[in-house]
């Protein structure tokens, strides 16, 4: 073992007397050191830009949120909030009414979803960190906080108490409706727009924040009739430990979803992007690596004589292809660490200085995580181990004739 690594280095940092095999050789190191880098500076700027989409679902997404299993509601009555306040674990709980709503303002209309929430909803989720701008709601009034894109479609400002938002909901039933009255169909509150939040342009046109008995009114339900109920958890608890506990306190057939569990499609979606991205980066490090296999038979041919003379001294056929098979894992190996430095340096860099910008304001999202780094290495290390196999393996007895 020993002995072929010491003549694979030698030839790997050696110059040899052909000056062509010196420049193969050259342009090897530096696809597999582009390579590498391309490789860790992808998955760094697709960690940034993922964490940085998931940020939302940390403002507007509990914890753990409970679901009715069929139906629209769920009935939490007082007794059961009394068991959930005891089940250790759960730090704040609040409830929820969501439906689709059709507003209407001056003329204008959007479809969207009203959440009603309770007072201790801001114990749950940040709201204050999406407020931009009026102010929040207060309890027990006719007032509604939109988001940005809503205000934006409906040409809506702020406290005005003059022209009030129309809020329709259907009403609960069957029947035909009257052609003469088709208003007889629908549920009619009036509010006023005391804010406005801004999280992304999705949610910003998807929701509407009003007071729990504004929205349970709106839709008439029960006053245990809840659509949800959030709940946020103590540090370093098991949610597996919470959901037992949880599911014993209702009657009805409920599920439980964290915060994963409740944005389950952008999660996969991101997901697969980043596998996307990791194995078409992966196949422009192959074909760069088809220069590390050019490069070691290159130097195969070029030293012939030295093998030729090392047989004769009484290596093997198997050491002297072991010698090859080193020298394409240290060209690989050595240029892939270097490769995820430079990586390390750029996306530091990124990180410090933001010289990369998706807007003036808005620096490209990166983040740097050990997992890439291992990720790249692996990658790097299992595809210059099977270059170095392929390449070694072209000498032959032969070639010692």
């Amino acid at each position: 073992m020993k002995f072929p690594l010491y003549i694979a280095k030698r030839y790997l940092f050696s110059k040899s007397s052909n000056n062509a095999i010196n420049i193969i050789t050259i342009i090897a190191a530096i696809g597999v050191v582009v390579g590498a880098m391309s490789l860790f500076i992808v998955l760094s700027g697709f960690s940034g830009q993922k964490d940085f989409s998931l940020q939302f679902t940390n403002v507007f997404d509990s914890d753990l949120k409970i679901y009715p299993q069929s139906g629209k509601t769920i009935t939490f009555s007082e007794a059961q909030e009394k068991n959930l306040k005891e089940i250790e674990g759960v730090e704040a709980y609040s409830k929820v009414i969501e439906e689709r709503v059709f507003l209407q303002y001056k003329g204008k209309n959007h479809i969207l979803y009203i959440k009603g929430i309770d007072e201790n909803f801001e114990n749950v989720n940040p709201l204050d960190s999406i407020l931009y701008f009026g102010d929040w709601l207060v309890p027990n009034q006719n007032e509604v906080v939109v988001g940005l894109g809503t205000a934006a479609k409906l040409s809506m400002g702020i406290q005005d108490y003059v022209d009030l938002l129309e809020v329709y909901v259907p009403k609960p039933g069957t029947g035909q409706i009257s052609a003469l009255d088709p208003s007889q169909a629908f549920t009619k509150e009036n509010a006023v727009v005391a804010g406005v939040y801004q999280v992304n342009e999705d949610l910003d046109s998807k929701y509407m924040f009003s007071d729990i008995d504004f929205a349970r009114s709106l839709l008439q339900l029960d006053s245990a009739k809840v659509s949800s109920v959030e709940l946020k958890l103590l540090p370093n608890y098991s949610e597996e430990h919470i959901r037992p506990k949880i599911t014993s306190i209702f009657s009805e057939d409920i599920i439980i979803k964290n915060r994963i569990q409740q944005n389950d499609a952008l999660y996969k979606m991101l997901n697969t992007e980043n596998i996307a991205v990791y194995l078409i980066f992966t196949l422009v490090l192959i074909i760069a690596l088809f220069n590390v296999i050019g490069s070691i038979i290159m130097m195969i041919l070029d030293k012939r004589k030295n093998i030729k003379t090392l047989y004769n001294m009484g290596a093997t056929l198997k050491d002297i292809r072991k010698i090859f098979f080193f020298q394409g894992t240290l060209l690989t190996t050595f240029g892939g660490l270097l490769g995820i430095l430079l990586g390390v340096i750029a996306v530091v860099a990124q990180l410090k200085f933001e010289f990369v910008n998706i807007t003036s304001t808005l620096p490209y999202p990166v983040k740097l995580k050990f997992i890439n780094i291992l990720v790249v290495f692996v990658t790097i290390t299992f595809l210059g181990l099977l270059a170095s196999k392929i390449a070694s393996g072209r000498v032959r007895e032969k070639l010692l004739d």
